[in-house]
């Protein structure tokens, strides 16, 4: 990890935190810490930062916390994302937090299978555990925002409109299709469909709540790769 993230519940003081879990164990195997050593850390959802190792213990370490520095800023991004499989959902999620997505919206569509939505890893500890990743590797202290659509036409109809206002609306679609905008400044609402891509009635949908078809070429894409390569091509 590249940034130690720190929880409320770590701190004992208002600049000493005790830490007892996996980061201490990856101050000691990883960073090989010592006393009077200095670690990046960052608040969840607030400011980032040094530490200093105050004690180093085999069950937990005592640190005093400097925080000053605002976390880096997000993409002027919303992502509305046909929900994965779930082995790749994990890595989805960690990429989002990592390239700095301000909020997700997970949907469901015709090629989601139903079995998707009854994995665990989208109970809430599992999906925060796995954005802390993200945000560790990235050095961000802000988690995106995750939201669960189950049902894709009243999503689409009553609420993606207020979503797109004042937004360029894309959905990533394989076809002929202009291609993906480059290097925008101005927020986006960008749409990804599932393995095997949206159907045509759900493009027609997403089309009247004001989010136009884009590709990036030939290539078929995994969803993984394609949330990737379309967040790199627009920002």
């Amino acid at each position: 990890m590249n940034l130690l993230l720190l929880e409320e519940a770590d701190f004992i003081g208002p600049d000493r935190v005790i830490l007892s879990d996996r980061r201490l164990t990856h101050m000691q195997e990883v960073h090989r810490s010592a006393v009077g050593d200095s670690l990046r850390v960052g608040r969840i959802g607030g400011l980032m930062g040094t530490a200093q190792v105050l004690r180093l213990e085999a069950c937990e370490a005592e640190l005093q916390v400097s925080l000053d520095q605002p976390p880096p800023a997000k993409l002027p991004l919303t992502l509305v994302l046909a929900l994965p499989r779930p082995k790749m959902l994990r890595r989805v999620f960690q990429t989002v937090a990592t390239m700095g997505v301000p909020r997700v919206v997970l949907v469901n569509s015709y090629r989601v299978e139903k079995s998707f939505w009854q994995t665990p890893f989208l109970e809430p500890e599992a999906i925060r555990e796995q954005l802390i990743l993200g945000l560790e590797q990235a050095r961000d202290s802000v988690l995106p925002e995750i939201i669960i659509e189950k049902r894709f036409k009243p999503f689409v109809e009553d609420r993606l409109p207020a979503i797109t206002e004042g937004t360029l609306g894309l959905v990533g679609h394989p076809g002929n299709h202009p291609p993906c905008p480059r290097a925008l400044t101005e927020p986006v609402t960008l749409a990804i469909g599932p393995e095997g891509g949206w159907i045509p009635y759900e493009i027609d949908l997403l089309a009247k709540a004001g989010l136009q078809p884009v590709q990036l070429g030939e290539r078929i894409l995994r969803v993984e790769t394609a949330v990737t390569a379309l967040l790199a091509r627009l920002f």
